[in-house]
């Protein structure tokens, strides 16, 4: 049972002779003190319950009534030793004793002096210290500094009692006469009701000053409390007041309104409303919110234009799913046979979704990054969050951000605006009727900014799986848990996305098609979806596989599936109309009959030179819609060595060509080039389609190969196309978009593709079937490049004479 101090029995005495007559011995039993700290001159009551702490009593009672009083540190310590004590105590005689029927002892105790101890004694039954009474440092004389602060402490006593504190007037009366700055800070401090530390710290200064000092500050702190405690007092009295008049006017109001016939109809609504919030189940901060708004509804006349602005934010509040979610289907089986039947091919795509599954089985708020679906249009990214959505048994929502520039179409208007409504997030929320769909967030490479602001800058915070559980829209004006849903995103460029929102994605590249995949996805699904929309069956219609190669290689020219959706379509119309027109039996779509359907082809494929040409090379390129193919044209003409560049080339691609001219420049022996040439003769570089911007540094081989061939009039051979960045000594370094430019290579009918040696890896995305036909010559440096590119030397023309024979080059001519 803890020792404790009685207040009513506190009590102050007014004697100055009683440490003069005692004298202290040098060892003391000890009695621990829980959660309070006795000074000298204090007269307290305790009551001790301990084992130990009754032996301690007994053995003082038997020697001479003296013991030392040691707070201890921890209040739940039953057995203290002497790290549990503070090391200055109260030496104090025990005035009177009296045993209780429990077993306890009642004593009356008598502060002394200060005590420090020295050793403490835990072997025998009770606690035993040696200890020094610790002499109080006096002022010479009465300084102004300890005369302001005995003033200051009895000021700040009065004031307590002002502010509620509960002292005695005797205390008081005692404190109003008492000038020794020693008494006046014990006095002040045991009545203050400190903690017990702070109570320690005052005993622990023997300077009279300087703990007179540390009470004053003690006062102030408990002035500063007792002020505060005041405020929230009368606070909330008038709050009560408040409450009770504004329920006695409601009531007033509501028979004004009864006998005047209005009233009744916001009053059923604000019922229902109160319904509402209760079934939402909101977060409490956002059920406080809701309550308080309704009965600012109340209050307001039914026809006033600001009820109308309320009745539809709680419209919305009630109708969001704040509790209602949908059970995730998490069988992973399901899901890989769904995505199958919705999509062909996308491997490495399948399964990234199918781990991001197993980890939500795992785990049940995974916080795993937004998956950046990024390709060209057309390729399925879109559909393939709605077959996760289908996988998991969650509701789709798709955003389209193209062309978003207003933040507030992110973070919702402020309800101060005509016309406010919530941002799109939380009306996809809304729109889903669960707070856990799938939000697929289209085009995000589209999103602009304005004097509007930027909405990247707001998906910062809906795309951080760290701060999206508490998102803030401004028209609800409360926080959100959007970490149940799961985004994810498409884009067809990253270069346009902010970076600080690129680099909490995940970004998976979606390549085009190739023409089997094409082929095979188109009789899988695009064919039989078109003749479902067209009201035909297979009995009407048979279109055969060479008429579907046909369709893609001559009227279709995309990465995606998008054109040759709409070529299948045409045709389907078509036979749709001959059946409503009478005709009997299936239609076949062949090889032969494909132009009857779709007119002259449309696309002349990108195949390679008929023949080998001096200054003709074959490159390939990367756009946002797939592969393509580059035929880059030197020709060397009379001039003064200038270099002419024409075909909308860029800055970048303009930099690789002359990279290129002075590596041709430098090398002018070893390329069997004479070094006249460069300064007799002008070469002029030439990119057909010109009306189409060019740009980046994967055409420097190709640009290189074409001038060297041009200057040193060696032909380039036709069935060979190449792509890599040049460095001035000739280093052929790695580019990007590999997959796209192989598919474009193969579509141009190439038998050769030379690669950058660091591009190896990049050819486990390539699929190996299609290209088994193909011949991929990695390189380091040019001289790698001329060896795979370039023919023999041919005579030049001269006049009207025979036409060019090849000879035979010389040993040396030949890169190595």
């Amino acid at each position: 049972m803890a020792i404790v101090k009685e207040p009513e029995f506190t009590e102050a005495i007014d004697t100055t002779e009683t440490d003069q007559q005692l004298q202290i011995p040098s060892e003391l039993p000890v009695l621990p003190l829980r959660d309070i700290v006795i000074y000298p001159f204090m007269i307290v009551p305790l009551f001790v319950s301990r084992e130990k702490s009754i032996r301690a009593v007994d053995e003082a009672l038997a020697e001479n009534r003296m013991i030392l009083l040691a707070s201890q540190k921890d209040l739940d310590k039953e057995e203290p030793t002497a790290e549990d004590l503070y090391s200055v105590g109260t030496a104090a005689v025990i005035m009177r004793m009296l045993k209780l029927p429990d077993g306890r002892i009642r004593i009356l105790v008598q502060g002394l002096a200060r005590a420090h101890v020295e050793s403490v004694d835990a072997t025998g039954e009770y606690l035993r210290s040696r200890v020094s009474v610790m002499q109080e440092v006096l002022q010479p004389e009465r300084s102004l500094e300890v005369e302001a602060l005995v003033r200051n402490v009895r000021a700040s006593m009065e004031k307590a009692i002002n502010l509620g504190k509960n002292i005695s007037p005797e205390v008081m009366a005692i404190i109003a006469n008492l000038d020794d700055a020693g008494r006046l800070a014990d006095l002040s401090a045991s009545n203050l009701e400190l903690k017990v530390e702070d109570a320690q710290s005052v005993l622990d200064i023997a300077d009279t000053t300087a703990r007179l000092r540390r009470v004053n500050d003690l006062l102030n702190k408990e002035i500063e409390v007792l002020t505060v405690q005041q405020e929230i007092n009368t606070q909330a009295r008038a709050d009560i007041d408040r409450s009770q008049r504004e329920f006695y006017l409601r009531q007033q109001l509501k028979a004004i309104q009864s006998e005047l016939g209005e009233g009744n109809e916001l009053a059923e609504e604000t019922a229902q409303f109160k319904e509402k919030i209760e079934a939402a189940k909101m977060p409490k901060a956002a059920e406080e919110e809701a309550l308080r708004q309704l009965k600012k509804l109340e209050r307001m006349h039914p026809d006033a234009a600001e009820t109308a602005t309320l009745r539809n934010w709680m419209e919305i509040m009630t109708d969001l799913p704040w509790s209602r979610s949908s059970v995730d289907n998490l069988d992973l089986k399901k899901a890989e046979t769904v995505l199958n039947e919705d999509h062909y091919g996308l491997e490495k795509v399948k399964d990234r979704i199918l781990e991001a599954l197993a980890v939500r089985k795992l785990k049940e708020k995974p916080k795993g990054p937004i998956l950046c679906l990024v390709g060209p249009p057309g390729v399925g990214k879109t559909s393939l969050g709605r077959s996760i959505a289908r996988a998991l048994d969650r509701k789709f929502v798709r955003l389209s951000l193209g062309g978003v520039h207003d933040e507030a179409e992110i973070r919702g208007h402020r309800r101060t605006y005509v016309g406010a409504m919530p941002g799109r997030i939380i009306q996809a929320v809304q729109q889903a009727g669960t707070n856990n769909p799938l939000i697929m967030l289209d085009e995000i490479d589209k999103v602009g900014a304005d004097f509007r602001g930027d909405p990247s800058s707001a998906l910062l915070e809906v795309l951080d799986p760290e701060q999206n559980n508490s998102f803030r829209d401004n028209y609800l004006g409360v926080t959100f848990d959007l970490s149940n849903v799961i985004f994810m995103t498409t884009a067809n460029v990253l270069d346009t996305i902010q970076p600080a929102l690129r680099d909490r994605m995940e970004v998976i590249r979606l390549a085009g098609y190739t023409e089997e995949e094409k082929r095979e996805i188109a009789i899988r699904h695009l064919l039989p979806k078109q003749m479902d929309e067209n009201g035909i069956t297979a009995r009407d219609v048979n279109v055969s596989k060479t008429a579907l190669t046909t369709i893609i290689q001559q009227y279709t020219q995309e990465a995606g599936l998008r054109q040759l959706e709409r070529e299948i379509s045409r045709i389907c119309r078509k036979i749709a109309r001959k059946i409503a027109e009478g005709h009997k039996g299936a239609i076949r779509v062949s090889l032969k009959n494909v132009h009857e359907f779709l007119g002259a082809p449309k696309i002349i494929p990108e195949e390679a030179l008929k023949k080998d040409q001096v200054g003709v090379a074959t490159g390939l390129a990367w756009t946002a819609v797939g592969g393509d193919v580059l035929f880059i044209e030197a020709l060397r003409m009379r001039g003064k060595g200038n270099l002419v560049l024409t075909g909308q080339l860029g800055d970048v691609m303009r930099e690789s060509a002359q990279a290129a001219y002075s590596y041709a420049k430098s090398r002018a022996k070893e390329l069997d080039i004479a070094e006249e040439d460069f300064n007799n003769y002008d070469l002029h570089i030439h990119i057909p389609e010109g009306a189409i911007p060019k740009d980046g540094p994967s055409a420097g081989i190709t640009l290189a190969t074409a001038m060297v061939s041009a200057l040193s009039t060696r032909p380039v051979r036709k069935d060979v196309a190449m792509t890599g960045e040049i460095t001035l000594r000739g280093n052929v370094l790695p580019i990007g978009g590999v997959k796209e430019k192989v598919l474009a290579a193969r579509r141009a009918r190439v038998t050769t593709i030379i690669l950058p040696q660091q591009n190896r890896r990049d050819l486990d995305e390539v699929p190996k079937e299609p290209f088994k036909d193909i011949r991929f010559v990695f390189v380091d440096n040019m001289r790698q490049v001329f060896r795979e590119a370039l023919g023999e030397k041919v005579i030049p023309p001269v006049s009207s004479g025979p036409r060019p024979q090849r000879v035979p080059q010389a040993a040396n001519a030949r890169p190595a």
